[in-house]
């Protein structure tokens, strides 16, 4: 658990001769983003274009100086954003100089490239991706992204970030994990989403507001399969699947690519279904600043209408006003299987070891306990629903099986598998 009002902020430019400043006295405006549709982070800056010892600000940060934003929580400092300069304004007004600048971390060369890429029929997502930054000299993290295997893939004057994003989203349809890209001090990863140890827990206590969406307006309820194109230009339908056609018949066509298996093309149809055939909920949250919260991470919410872990869709941090807004996705949608089925769901009973997802434990079962945060891990159910004088409102007590978690309370539903 972390105070935020110990929340402090610092910037550090490097220059062309590699040398450091800290310029945290001289800065007036400071804020980064992630955005959902865009793989670079984008951070921005205005300070007090003043003299110092080495000359005025703006001839010591240049466009194509490094900027690094660091925040400490009182205890741990870390960077949470770096970026190039690429738009540089001074600007003079009376006696009062500013410096504004706008930066953008290594992603942004493939959001700004294009290019024509091939590659043949059993390519695997990871040489695809790793072909991509090797050639723009992107230096790399870790790759913990799918890697299966796809059909032929053929992109002419595409921009980059979009053809990765592409390939990411044709390996999750194919029954890979959904991964997102991102750029961490300086190295880029391939990472699943809601792989971060520490989830957050933002409720109406400790967040300015809390705003939830439910729509069907994108809903998909049937996909259909279809082959090649005969002499006449017509398609035979060789599969259908259907999910919640409750809603009326949306319908998807997904084309069986000529050296496509049907069963591979079936697949690629549930994924449509399971991932677009699912009632959407979304919330938008704005909160005082987390600053180590990125796109792609998971956290927890509590309100009084949801309550359940989302997907960090976008995030706007604002470090002059210590507040932030993010754009989140349920975690867990309501998923559907051909035919209108659902998974069973798993029962869990007293002694059951499960894998607790982190979030608050709290001292009794009872709705108004006091809670506190724990960390994912390994643990067991030691109380479950059933027994007597049950609470229901967190009606689970979990104690950890290692020092990995420190859960030793009563939980949420959701909250473990």
């Amino acid at each position: 658990m972390i105070d935020l009002s110990k929340i402090s902020y610092r910037v550090v430019v490097m220059t062309e001769d590699g040398q450091q400043y800290n310029i945290k006295d001289f800065i007036t405006n400071l804020g980064w983003e992630e955005n959902e549709k865009e793989i670079a982070v984008r951070s921005s800056f205005a300070a007090k274009n003043d003299k110092t010892s080495k000359g005025y600000l703006s001839g010591i940060i240049k466009p194509g100086c490094v900027i690094g934003i660091f925040a400490s929580d009182g205890n741990n400092e870390d960077e949470v954003a770096r970026g190039y300069v690429e738009t540089w304004n001074p600007s003079e007004k009376n006696s009062s100089n500013t410096l504004k600048c706008t930066n953008y971390d290594e992603l942004y060369k493939l959001q700004k490239s294009q290019d024509n890429r091939y590659y043949p029929s059993g390519t695997g997502t990871k040489a695809a991706i790793c072909g991509i930054l090797d050639d723009w000299q992107i230096p790399q993290g870790s790759y913990d992204g799918p890697n299966v295997s796809h059909g032929k893939q053929v992109f002419n004057n595409r921009y980059l970030s979009d053809i990765i994003l592409e390939l990411l989203d044709d390996a999750r349809k194919k029954g890979g994990e959904k991964c997102i890209i991102r750029s961490t001090k300086g190295k880029t990863s391939i990472i699943p989403r809601g792989s971060n140890t520490d989830i957050y827990v933002f409720q109406t206590d400790n967040s300015q507001m809390i705003s939830q969406t439910v729509s069907t307006e994108n809903l998909v309820t049937r996909v259909k399969v279809v082959g090649k194109a005969d002499d006449d230009g017509q398609r035979s339908v060789e599969a259908t699947l259907n999910g919640l056609t409750k809603y009326g018949i949306r319908q998807r066509i997904y084309t069986r690519g000529s050296d496509e298996s049907l069963d591979d093309a079936k697949s690629a149809a549930q994924e449509i279904l399971d991932n677009e055939g699912a009632i959407v909920k979304e919330m938008s949250i704005q909160s005082p600043d987390v600053p180590f919260i990125r796109k792609g991470d998971m956290v927890y919410v509590i309100s009084g209408t949801s309550q359940g872990y989302y997907f960090v869709k976008s995030i706007q941090h604002n470090a002059e006003q210590y507040s932030m807004t993010m754009d989140l996705e349920i975690a867990k949608q309501e998923s559907v299987t051909a035919e209108n089925k659902t998974e069973d769901k798993k029962e869990y009973k007293s002694g059951d070891i499960v894998n607790f997802h982190g979030g608050t434990h709290y001292l009794s079962s009872y709705a108004g306990a006091k809670g506190s945060s724990a960390r994912a891990g390994k643990a067991k159910i030691t109380f479950d629903p059933t027994c007597k004088n049950n609470g229901k409102a967190h009606p689970w007590h979990l104690i950890h099986m290692d020092s990995e978690s420190n859960v030793y309370g009563w939980v949420d539903d959701g909250t473990f598998d």
